[in-house]
């Protein structure tokens, strides 16, 4: 399958501020948030994008707006509700030092799967259509472009936390142990038996080992694994023509 590289938005004028954005509108980058993105951007660069998702959430197109502008090579570029930012109803707008008050909080914190936030969606299906989205894009990149393309996919911190669980094999009740800072750097591939997960909440170190490879070298005997077997022992890393994409 693909390999998909998850991106979360810059820092916004709304994180700065302390503040839950959810989905309100004209929640934009804040300059460090504009630094962030272009960093990114760079670690970016090598690689040949087959597809580039977002949030329709303005902060999430801005971001992707700012990852695209130096490409010579434009991708496609789908707006998808799938993956927008959870729908935190009568929560979004509300400082974050408030909102720890409630009694929700702590249920958010320990028990994901049973919030369901006041006037809003539930944790539990704002994970089953962002894992539903990603995998439908990542199934169309790989039948019109290959195994060995490249996807992006610009989203929000819970969101890509609850893809990432997905991909981990991890409760949604567990999600909270990941990290997933602005304009940070998550890669998954989905294999056939399983996903793999190749990196997450990453700020730095250049990407151009997810560019597609060569064909094996010629006279190697074809590997009779899967692409997404593990290695035993951990393997040698990317690069080496046996467990890296392509």
């Amino acid at each position: 399958m693909a390999t998909m590289i998850l991106v979360r938005h810059g820092r916004t004028t709304a994180n700065a501020a302390g503040t839950l954005a959810g989905r309100l509108p004209g929640v934009r980058l804040d300059e460090s948030g504009v630094e962030q993105a272009s960093r990114a951007a760079e670690r970016i660069a090598a690689v040949p994008l087959a597809l580039a998702v977002t949030s329709p959430m303005e902060r999430c197109q801005q971001t992707l707006s700012v990852i695209l502008e130096a490409r010579a090579e434009l991708p496609t570029v789908v707006v998808e509700d799938g993956v927008s930012e959870c729908d935190y109803g009568e929560w979004q707008g509300e400082k974050i030092t408030t909102l720890a008050r409630r009694k929700l909080w702590k249920t958010v914190q320990t028990q994901p799967s049973a919030v369901t936030f006041p006037g809003g969606e539930s944790m539990a299906a704002m994970q089953a259509r962002g894992v539903e989205a990603v995998r439908r894009h990542d199934a169309a990149v790989t039948a019109a472009h290959g195994d060995s393309a490249v996807w992006l996919c610009v989203s929000h911190g819970d969101l890509i936390k609850s893809i990432l669980a997905d991909a981990l094999g991890m409760h949604l009740d567990l999600f909270q142990r990941l990290h997933v800072d602005p304009a940070s750097i998550s890669v998954v591939r989905y294999g056939e038996g399983r996903p793999s997960v190749l990196a997450t909440n990453t700020h730095a170190g250049d990407l151009s080992w997810l560019a597609p490879k060569p064909s094996a070298k010629k006279g190697r005997k074809p590997s009779r694994r899967r692409n997404d077997d593990a290695v035993v022992g951990g393997g040698s890393g990317p690069g080496d023509g046996l467990d890296s994409a392509g």
